[in-house]
């Protein structure tokens, strides 16, 4: 059953009604994330080109890729959306432990997708296939090795940077719900920062066949 009763919310003075804030408050998130889907299609799209420029060093590169880490993280990532999915759920009841403790738990999931990035940068580290900073590569295709990698340390790098803010935006919201900040009349926040979540899960549905199975899917 629905916990402590929040606080009847009250719109902010701009906004006449709550209805009319988390109405707006929907439309400036699509609004955001519209800008993030052109912003990582420019980075995919060139991704694409110059896969098809060079698609024998693209192989071999993707070959070289830690695939059991990027497939442990694609399941980490996914299992997140469900908490959060679940989260948001929790909240429009009004289970408030419930709620917190989903969030925490999609929080703790995104930490332990960046530390496993964080250890497989560490291998590719030691591995030489930083451009710009130790590359080195003995294949005849070595440019276009680097190439992926530039693109691959660029599309990773940001994915990681926006899965890390919303580590942060999650944090922000478990904490406000266990103080009971939300309820069944107030949980646009929660929303929208489960759209945000399940936007940067997304973008690692499309990154990882393109970068991990690049080279080994036969074709």
């Amino acid at each position: 059953m629905p916990e402590a009763s929040v606080p009847t919310a009250q719109p902010e003075p701009q906004f006449a009604t709550m209805r009319q804030q988390a109405e707006a408050a929907a439309l400036g998130i699509w609004v955001f994330l519209a800008t993030e889907v052109l912003f990582f299609s420019g980075m995919l799209l060139a991704y694409t080109v110059l896969r098809h420029a060079y698609p024998e060093g693209f192989a071999e590169a993707g070959r070289e890729t830690k695939i059991v880490i990027g497939s442990v993280n694609t399941a980490v990532l996914l299992t997140s959306s469900a908490t959060m999915a679940w989260a948001v759920h929790a909240a429009k009841a009004g289970h408030r432990k419930l709620l917190t403790i989903l969030l925490i738990a999609t929080a703790a999931l995104g930490l332990v997708f960046v530390g496993l990035k964080g250890l497989e940068y560490s291998q590719e580290y030691a591995e030489h296939l930083v451009p710009g900073l130790n590359f080195s590569s003995d294949s005849p295709h070595a440019h276009a090795i680097e190439l992926f990698y530039f693109l691959y340390f660029a599309l990773t790098g940001i994915h990681a940077l926006h899965l890390s803010i919303g580590i942060v935006i999650v944090g922000i919201m478990a904490w406000r719900a266990s103080h009971g900040a939300f309820g069944p009349t107030y949980q646009t926040p929660v929303e929208v920062t489960g759209l945000y979540w399940h936007f940067v899960d997304l973008v690692w549905i499309f990154l990882y066949p393109l970068i991990y199975l690049n080279g080994r899917s036969g074709g």
